[in-house]
């Protein structure tokens, strides 16, 4: 049966108009599995040594411990189109020398699938979607006040920086970089909402375009 994800994109004859920052095979991976690049993070977990779904999970959470914990069900069903188009393959099934879970290991087309993944440059993150720059034009074009919106956003930044921060023991390379890329966005962010909050127009600015 066809994900939902997948019928959706059928009924839009130009899928990257609703991306402004994918191109069109970043686009298919995103169909793919529902979320982006999903699929070639999976064959990536599953590369180092063949893994169950639940080691799939777990390692995946450990990998990206900043990010939304994967759902089982996502995980079983990412692995079933995965073993479907031929990218990974069952190394062990449930009853064979008494194993309880399904293993998967990552197929020769799947390792090419991973590499060319790997190699294509991935789209910058800021796009003028996220829901912080939306917020803001919306406040600003209804003419609502957006200085309260804007300082508590800069609250909420400045407590994630310090989060960030903060030593963690045992830290390893991917990690710590990870959190360092999430901290100099967060630090552009900051930039960007000092900006916005000297921008704002006065009172009296709102006055005079009323009238």
């Amino acid at each position: 049966m066809r994900s939902r994800t997948r019928l959706r994109a059928q009924r839009h004859d130009c899928p990257c108009q609703r991306l402004a920052t994918a191109e069109c095979t970043q686009y298919k991976y995103a169909v793919y599995t529902g979320g982006v690049s999903m699929a070639e993070v999976h064959l990536a977990l599953v590369l180092p040594v063949p893994r169950h779904g639940y080691e799939v999970k777990r390692e995946h959470d450990a990998w990206f411990p900043k990010a939304r914990p994967l759902a089982f069900g996502q995980v079983y069903a990412t692995l079933g189109r995965l073993v479907r188009d031929g990218l990974a393959e069952v190394v062990e099934a449930p009853g064979a020398s008494g194993r309880k879970r399904t293993v998967y290991a990552v197929t020769d087309a799947g390792r090419v699938r991973l590499d060319a993944w790997l190699a294509e440059p991935a789209p910058p993150a800021g796009s003028g979607g996220e829901e912080m720059v939306r917020k803001v034009v919306v406040a600003l074009r209804a003419r609502v006040d957006a200085r309260d919106l804007l300082l508590a956003q800069r609250a909420s930044h400045l407590r994630q920086m310090a989060a960030l921060q903060a030593p963690v023991a045992g830290d390893g390379v991917a990690p710590r970089m990870a959190r360092r890329h999430a901290a100099l966005h967060l630090d552009a962010d900051l930039r960007w909402l000092e900006e916005t909050i000297e921008a704002l127009p006065t009172e009296t600015d709102l006055w005079e375009e009323r009238s």
